[in-house]
């Protein structure tokens, strides 16, 4: 049922891609919380030293923001959040649990701590190659980038992009604008695995795309 899901959205998703319709600084210049959700539908791009573009569209992202608990740099600011504290539109890439890279984009002002985890992707180009990244020929698509893990893994982003401004001319990984979102709506929740205090762990800034079959999470926060 999810492939025969993820293949009708894609058809009626594909046609709208726009290839170099790339989105601009102010796009990222807003409230982190605005731009988790705006970002919904985006599709992130990771051009290849081989010139392969892998590419898939947003469907569930977290924001992270100056007072909150859960954020990495709510306490100082230090060589490995420093990104977060970057021009807008910057990569920030963290390692977890000693083996996970999880991607970020810092948001709004230069100098305040923010960004936005983008926790899955559908996959749109480039799936072969996503596999080979993944280490596993029998991955479904719509598992390829369903977790921030698995995404980081399957579209080649690693620390080395961390810190990386997006917006920079020749860019590597970028994104651009998205298409039609297939009717799915947006719904909200709290994040998944975060720490901190209580309101860390209970503010609904998780935004998704509802029943989506790449959304990542447990089946009672993908409906």
């Amino acid at each position: 049922m999810a492939d025969m899901q993820l293949r009708l959205y894609r058809a009626m998703s594909q046609p709208t891609l726009a290839h170099d319709k790339r989105i601009e600084r102010t796009f990222f210049a807003r409230d982190t919380r605005t731009v988790a959700q705006d970002l919904l539908g985006c599709v992130l791009v990771r051009l290849l030293p081989d010139g392969t573009r892998l590419s898939g569209r947003i469907v569930e992202t977290e924001a992270y923001r100056p007072g909150d608990a859960a954020m990495h740099a709510y306490r100082r600011r230090t060589v490995r959040n420093a990104p977060m504290f970057m021009a807008p539109g910057t990569a920030y890439v963290y390692f977890t649990y000693g083996m996970h890279f999880c991607f970020n984009i810092s948001t709004e002002a230069e100098g305040v701590p923010a960004a936005v985890l983008i926790r899955a992707l559908e996959p749109l180009e480039g799936v072969k190659r996503m596999r080979l990244h993944r280490g596993r020929g029998d991955i479904p698509d719509e598992a390829l980038c369903q977790g921030p893990a698995n995404l980081c893994k399957a579209m080649a982003i690693d620390r080395r992009l961390s810190g990386y401004d997006m917006l920079q001319p020749g860019s590597v990984l970028f994104l651009e604008v998205g298409g039609q979102t297939g009717g799915y709506l947006v719904k909200t929740s709290p994040r998944i695995g975060v720490g901190g205090d209580e309101v860390a762990k209970t503010i609904p800034w998780r935004y998704y795309f509802a029943a989506h079959p790449c959304v990542s999470g447990p089946p009672a926060l993908r409906r």
